[in-house]
């Protein structure tokens, strides 16, 4: 395989992302105190950032990748719903499929960074169901002319209804466009029928009902070998935090460890997995070396602080070396 090719296909690629948006802000500061009000301690304010999370930082990666991510999504009508749209404009994103919801907040996450560290995160959102099914789904339907792939981005904050995620890949597969999910535990059977599932090892024990840690190759293979079947979908891909990741399709079974990283942050490196998976389903490559690359680029983001999009350049030279390797 041609790793440079492969990442030169990704620039024509057009993925739709499907899924709940939020504003990620960040505080950073230094600690060198603590309070006298109570025994916590005190930030003193340096930077204040606001950042595009939860599908759109999908979007982002996709964007960082080359590719064309358009984002289907509903935010609030407030102040925060304003900020997100200017910040998608900012970074050149196509606002056309984002919604907007009467009923709704826009969700809004906010990290606390001291000495280099997530010392807190403040969450300010509304999980409950969307109000306007019909308008997101007639608005699929517009915009999945000449995608390449479908990616639904579950975060439980009520874009993604067990009504939308059924037209949706229904929509996907009666036009021959593959679909990836990246699932939270309300949802994790809804999404029958889709092509990959990829659930991480928390949300599969949960969903799953499994009490042990699925620390052997055998027992990994059961579990997402039934998962998939349950599901009737092509292929499911767990990722394993720092055991790595694993892939279970109809013809193979896949299981490649973390590469050794000094790691920062993990926010954000399940966005960049399903963006880099999204991006090689759209291609020819196989299986195996999908979760390969999928696996790198999950743990490279883990590098830096705070949820980033994936470094492209950074991302290739990696990918060279690595399937040079295997």
């Amino acid at each position: 395989m041609n790793v440079k090719n492969l990442f030169s296909e990704f620039n024509s690629k057009k993925i739709l992302v499907i899924g709940d948006s939020m504003i990620d802000a960040y505080l950073f500061g230094e600690i060198n105190r603590t309070s006298p009000e109570a025994p916590v301690p005190v930030v003193e304010t340096k930077k204040h950032e606001m950042r595009l999370g939860g599908a759109a930082n999908v979007a982002l990666n996709l964007k960082s990748l080359g590719a064309t991510p358009i984002l289907c999504s509903a935010i609030g009508d407030d102040k925060e719903g304003k900020l997100f749209i200017e910040l998608m404009k900012k970074e050149n994103l196509i606002t056309e499929g984002v919604i907007i919801s009467k009923i709704k907040r826009t969700t809004l996450k906010t990290r606390v960074i001291a000495n280099n560290k997530h010392q807190l995160r403040i969450d300010e959102e509304d999980s409950s169901p969307i109000d306007n099914e019909i308008e997101l789904i007639d608005l699929i339907q517009k915009l999945i002319y000449n995608i390449d792939v479908v990616v639904l981005q579950d975060y439980n904050k009520g874009v993604l209804t067990s009504n939308v995620i059924n037209e949706v890949i229904k929509i996907a597969n009666n036009n021959n466009i593959p679909s990836i999910v990246d699932p939270k535990n309300d949802n994790f059977f809804n999404y029958k029928n889709c092509t990959i599932f990829k659930p991480n090892l928390a949300e599969i024990k949960i969903g799953m009902n499994i009490n042990n840690e699925l620390r052997n190759l055998k027992d990994l293979n059961k579990v997402t070998t039934k998962l998939r079947q349950q599901l009737n979908s092509d292929a499911v891909l767990l990722t394993l935090s720092s055991r790595g990741i694993c892939l279970d399709s109809h013809n193979n079974f896949y299981q490649f460890p973390s590469y050794k990283r000094k790691l920062v942050d993990v926010s954000g490196a399940g966005d960049t997995v399903i963006s880099v998976a999204a991006l090689c389903l759209s291609t020819n490559i196989n299986y195996s070396n999908l979760t390969i690359l999928s696996n790198l680029a999950g743990g490279l983001v883990c590098e830096a602080l705070g949820v980033i999009p994936i470094n492209k350049e950074k991302f290739l030279n990696e990918a060279i070396k690595t399937l040079k390797n295997e």
